[in-house]
């Protein structure tokens, strides 16, 4: 067992190796071959360990300690530019985080890759199935990362009872698992709206250059529907907030580290997408109502929520401000967003430039109703709702043939006395 299990690590190790050598495409394409290799590897994991346990009928006696290495992967760089030093191990729970780590990474890029698509400006739009289906599987990946961090955290919670030790890296420190399986977890959140708004598919037909056919009217959404969507993206924005808080922790303190700035900003932009989205909703609610002034306050506080100001002028940023650096604040983000030109920021950004602009000309031109000052809406924001549990995540396990086939032969002294064979 202990030598299958060597061999499959070596698989592991080459496959990762490979993979870091492909192009962004090839990456993609390998992810579900790269998941069922790192299975495998894991299976053999838990096995060694529940021998070293004496659980499941497997008995495999430790006679050194066990060596590995890994390079963390979300640590923030000493030396900027350069590559985080390997860490040494010595430990098989360690080794366990670290794969297992490994495994919800794969399935969130295989759920990132899945939805790259579907709101590009560069290509042709997805058809509504497509969409669904991409979304769907996205989800369920989501999901899984979500389950496995949770039982990471939960293990390296009782881990730090029974044996307080100082972890290796940033990487697996109990504070950094639960705000990964909470960031995984919010983006699931936000995808159950993404299955039913086409607003943002609408708005990225409308900035394609390869498109020819321009957003007249989005589909109408139900009142009760546009409740249910805002209360379900603060959900998911609570849950980012409460990752992004995590993860500007110390990891442990005592060499632990930090996480890596790209990671905190990007826990940070998921959350103010889910509080812009949810008031892109209630602006929705209020228009589909001929509240047409309201929508645009609730548009102008979305707006605020990623950093950005209204296109048409806004005055309550300009009383704020008198010098006007909100206003070149604004600029420079906006440019930030558009550098990006995909992502969830870049995203609602774009649909939320797109309704400003269409209900400021029907205001102006059929309903000219009074807009207020989107400040005070903030405080009406309603309380989220969850869509998903995250659910208890299994182990793989050998197969009882597997295992019996990986036995090794008694040693001298080993044999059953009382045997007649």
């Amino acid at each position: 067992l202990p030598i299958a299990a060597s061999t499959h690590r070596a698989t592991v190790r080459s496959s990762l190796k490979a993979y870091k050598r492909q192009s962004k495409s090839e990456q993609a394409s390998k992810l579900p071959e790269l998941i069922q290799i790192l299975e495998t590897y894991i299976s053999y994991l838990f096995a060694l360990e529940d021998g070293l346990g004496g659980k499941d009928n497997i008995d495999v006696v430790l006679k050194t300690n066990p060596r590995f290495s890994w390079r963390p992967t979300i640590s923030s760089s000493s030396i900027p530019g350069r590559e985080q030093l390997r860490v040494m191990l010595n430990s098989l729970e360690y080794e366990i985080y670290f794969v297992l780590a490994t495994l919800s990474y794969a399935q969130t890029l295989l759920a990132r890759s899945l939805l790259a698509p579907l709101n590009s400006t560069s290509s042709a739009a997805s058809s509504s199935e497509d969409r669904t289906t991409a979304i769907t599987t996205a989800t369920k990946h989501l999901l899984s990362s979500a389950s496995i961090h949770a039982f990471l955290s939960s293990r390296a919670d009782a881990l730090a009872i029974t044996t307080p030790t100082t972890p290796p890296c940033v990487d697996v420190a109990p504070s950094v698992l639960r705000a990964l399986s909470r960031l995984a977890h919010a983006e699931a959140t936000l995808l159950a709206v993404a299955v039913n708004d086409p607003y943002p598919a609408a708005a990225a037909q409308t900035a394609s250059s390869s498109d020819k056919e321009w957003m007249i009217r989005a589909p109408p959404i139900p009142k009760v529907r546009a409740h249910l969507y805002a209360r379900l993206c603060l959900a998911g924005s609570q849950h980012a907030s409460i990752a992004h808080d995590l993860l500007k922790g110390d990891g442990g303190g005592k060499g632990g580290g930090k996480v890596d700035e790209h990671l905190v900003q990007y826990a940070a932009e998921i959350a103010r997408v889910g509080r812009a989205r949810a008031c892109r909703f209630l602006a929705i609610d209020k228009d589909a109502s001929n509240g047409t002034g309201e929508a645009i306050a609730w548009v102008r506080a979305a707006l605020h929520e990623l950093g950005l100001s209204s296109s048409f002028g806004d005055e309550s940023m300009e009383k704020k401000s008198r010098l006007g650096f909100s206003r070149m604040k604004s600029a420079i983000k906006e440019k930030q967003i558009d550098a990006k030109s995909e992502g969830e920021l870049a995203d609602e950004a774009r649909v939320l430039r797109a309704l400003e602009k269409k209900w400021m000309k029907e205001n102006d031109t059929i309903m000219t109703q009074p807009i207020p000052e989107w400040m005070p809406l903030l405080a009406q924001l309603p309380s989220g709702r969850e869509m998903y549990d995250v659910k208890s995540w299994e182990a793989p396990k050998l197969a009882p043939g597997v295992l019996a086939s990986l036995r090794a032969p008694p040693e001298n002294g080993e044999e059953d006395a009382g045997s007649d064979s």
